[in-house]
C-alpha cells in the first residue's frame, strides 16, 4: 500500500494508538498490519468483553469496531467505552447493508463506519480523517526541510533558494512542502491533488499544472532548475 501522506503522530511525536475489534482474526491482522505501517501502534480485540478490557488497559486514540460480535455488539462497547473515554473517536466496521443499521451507529455517537467489503485505503483514510477532525494527531514534521540549497520552514513558513528569501502563497507553499518532504520522488497528479487540494483521485488535475508553473516561476527562475515534469508520471523535485 503506497503511503501518500505524512505520518500522524500525537502532537509530542509519540503514535497514534488504534484498537481494532472484530472477532475474524484474519481481518483483524490484515487491519493492524496496515495500521502498523502509518506507524501506529495498534491493539486487536475478538469480543465486546476483551475489547472493553483492552481499552481500559491501552487508551486508544481511536477505535475501529466491528458492528457484530460474539457476547455483544459494537454499539454496547462503545457506549462502555465511552463510559471512562467520552471523547474517544469510533469509526464502525459493519457487512450489513441496512441504511438503518449505519444510521443506528452514528445516531448512537459513532463518528464514521465503513461497509464490508471495504478497501485498506479507504478504512485508513477515513481514520486518517478522524484523527484530524478530533484534534488527535499532528503530521510528524522537522521544523526545516532541506533539498539542495532549498530551504523550508515550517514553522515560520519562510522559504529561500540560495539564501534568497522566495515569497509563496499558502497554496504555493503547502505544494512545495509536498514535494520537499518526498525528493527525488515522483508524485502523480492525483497524488498532489489529495495531498494538497484533498480532492479524490480524478480531480481537476490542470490546477497541478498551473501552481507548478506558478511554483518553477519563483524556485527556478533564473537558476538551475529543480522541479521536473515526467510525462505521463508526474513531478519530481530534486536538488540542482
Amino acid at each position: 500500500m503506497a503511503r501518500i501522506e505524512e505520518t500522524l503522530t500525537h502532537p509530542d511525536g509519540t503514535a497514534i494508538r488504534v484498537l481494532v475489534v472484530d472477532d475474524e482474526a484474519s481481518l483483524t491482522e490484515l487491519l493492524a498490519m496496515a495500521m502498523r505501517y502509518e506507524g501506529w501502534q495498534v491493539t486487536t480485540a475478538g469480543t465486546g468483553t476483551a475489547a472493553v478490557r483492552a481499552a481500559r488497559e491501552h487508551r486508544p486514540d481511536v477505535a475501529v469496531l466491528d458492528m457484530m460480535l460474539p457476547d455483544f455488539d459494537g454499539l454496547e462497547v462503545m457506549r462502555r467505552i465511552r463510559a471512562e473515554d467520552p471523547e474517544l473517536p469510533v469509526i464502525f466496521l459493519t457487512a450489513r447493508d441496512a441504511v438503518s443499521d449505519r444510521v443506528s451507529g452514528l445516531t448512537a455517537g459513532g463518528d464514521d463506519y465503513v461497509t464490508k467489503p471495504f478497501s485498506l485505503e479507504e478504512l485508513i483514510a477515513r481514520l486518517r480523517g478522524l484523527l484530524r477532525r478530533s484534534g488527535v494527531s499532528a503530521p510528524r514534521s522537522e521544523a526545516q526541510l532541506v533539498v539542495g540549497d532549498l530551504t523550508l520552514d515550517e514553522d515560520s513558513h519562510e522559504v529561500t533558494r540560495d539564501g534568497e528569501q522566495i515569497q509563496l502563497t499558502a497554496t504555493e507553499f503547502e505544494l512545495l512542502r509536498y514535494l520537499m518532504r518526498n525528493p527525488k520522488r515522483v508524485l502523480s497528479k492525483a497524488q498532489i491533488l489529495d495531498r494538497v487540494w484533498h480532492y479524490d483521485f480524478g480531480g481537476q488535475a490542470n490546477v497541478v499544472e498551473l501552481y507548478i508553473s506558478y511554483l518553477r516561476k519563483k524556485i527556478d527562475a533564473g537558476r538551475d532548475p529543480m522541479i521536473h515534469t515526467l510525462r505521463g508520471a508526474g513531478y519530481v523535485l530534486r536538488p540542482a
